[in-house]
């Protein structure tokens, strides 16, 4: 991540939290003492959205003129902020919003919430429980920023999030059910992880819905906070509260824009308090594999692809050399929606009937920040490793499969 990038995310959870402390900043970003002096005084003097206090805080006043420069203060890193006595013309012209007031969107939300934390509180001194807690909401955290989802609330220990918001991607309701599922498996790790009195193990329920919904500001000049109005948030919440410990719900608004790529079971219908209409609801058991559209909408069937038959004919002419032994490496390159997913099963089904090994491997967006992942993804695929093998199990299975 490059510099203004953590600058334009600052500005967003500055935005709307209103106020944050120097070593939140610095946790949340991952900074050192240098790079969080550099972004405050990105902040403060580079782009007039904060002011410092007491040389602890930054304070957004960003929706309000600045006509002076802050007082003097110390920086994150001790040393005295400059100040100046004639600050330039154009600082008393509040800087614009980059963001609408509000916006009509399409978003799934997910809400997650740690199962019977009463209980929780009452078995742990409450500062190991506000130790479990933060830790809880950094695993989460880190998953859900994996996927570009957005935390719109901390809510004691649950969390609202939004997929789609303030970026939309054509895929987030993929994206918030991957999430959820890993947020599941860092809970085992977390579990393992975390010191606790014998017998407390955390579990979480997780439930999503998509929907339409109105998001914008909310809140006073002290605070703001970017919410979504509307039943969206809602639902998510009451299938949240209907989800068995450490699953995943969806309703089947995002059970349909998922379809394919995940493996279901159907929960049937159910009367949400609020909701006129019983919704169907479905526990998602994992990911199907499938790592494509073009994956599910095979077995039912593709229409024929008009307009490749040179890229066809080649493709076919290679692979008959390449039975002869003459081996060959075909690169395929074109904009997105070009079709060359479309050409790739074009030559899979011309082989089908063939002997052949065929290894596959695809780049993903949210795990661009995985080590060589299509190739791990490619193991994982083929030696069927499961989540809870261990490490000398996961080595059998390779070996087995290198003698093979």
């Amino acid at each position: 991540m490059n510099f203004y990038s953590v600058v334009d995310q600052a500005i967003a959870l500055l935005r709307q939290r209103g106020r944050v402390t120097y070593r939140a900043l610095k946790r949340h970003f991952t900074l050192d003492d240098e790079a969080l002096a550099d972004l405050t005084e990105e902040l403060i003097y580079g782009q007039r959205l904060a002011a410092d206090e007491d040389g602890r805080v930054l304070v957004w006043t960003g929706d309000r003129p600045m006509g002076t420069e802050p007082h003097a203060s110390l920086s994150p890193s001790g040393q005295p902020s400059p100040t100046h006595e004639n600050p330039p013309a154009h600082a008393a012209t509040p800087p614009v919003s980059p963001m609408a007031d509000a916006e009509r969107r399409q978003l799934t939300v997910m809400f997650c919430d740690l199962v019977d934390s009463t209980t929780l509180s009452g078995q742990l001194d409450p500062e190991d429980l506000r130790d479990v807690v933060r830790a809880y909401h950094q695993v989460c955290s880190d998953v859900i920023t994996r996927f570009d989802g957005h935390i719109a609330q901390l809510l004691g220990d649950g969390l609202l999030v939004y997929f789609g918001y303030p970026q939309a991607h054509d895929d987030d309701a993929q994206r918030a059910v991957r999430a959820g599922l890993g947020i599941l498996a860092v809970m085992d790790d977390l579990n393992q992880g975390l010191k606790r009195a014998p017998g407390i193990q955390l579990a979480v329920r997780i439930g999503i819905h998509t929907g339409l919904v109105v998001v914008g500001a909310m809140g006073d000049q002290g605070r703001h906070e970017h919410l979504a109005m509307g039943e969206t948030p809602n639902i998510a919440a009451r299938i949240q509260g209907l989800a068995a410990p450490n699953t995943v719900a969806i309703s089947d608004a995002t059970s349909r824009l998922v379809q394919g790529y995940f493996a279901c079971q159907d929960l049937g219908a159910h009367a949400l308090r609020g909701v006129t209409e019983a919704m169907r609801l479905y526990h998602v058991l994992g990911a199907s594999g499938a790592t494509s559209r073009l994956d599910i909408a095979q077995p039912r069937g593709l229409t024929p692809l008009v307009g490749r038959e040179s890229e066809v004919t080649l493709l076919l002419e290679r692979w008959e050399q390449a039975k002869a032994g003459h081996g060959h490496v075909v690169l395929l390159t074109g904009d997105g929606g070009l079709g060359k997913s479309r050409l790739v099963q074009v030559l899979k089904e011309h082989i089908a009937n063939e002997p052949h090994v065929r290894w596959e491997c695809r780049s993903v967006p949210y795990y661009q920040n995985t080590a060589l992942y299509p190739l791990t993804d490619l193991w994982q695929r083929t030696l069927q490793w499961q989540p809870d093998e261990t490490s000398g199990q996961k080595l059998g299975k390779l070996e087995q499969g290198l003698r093979q």
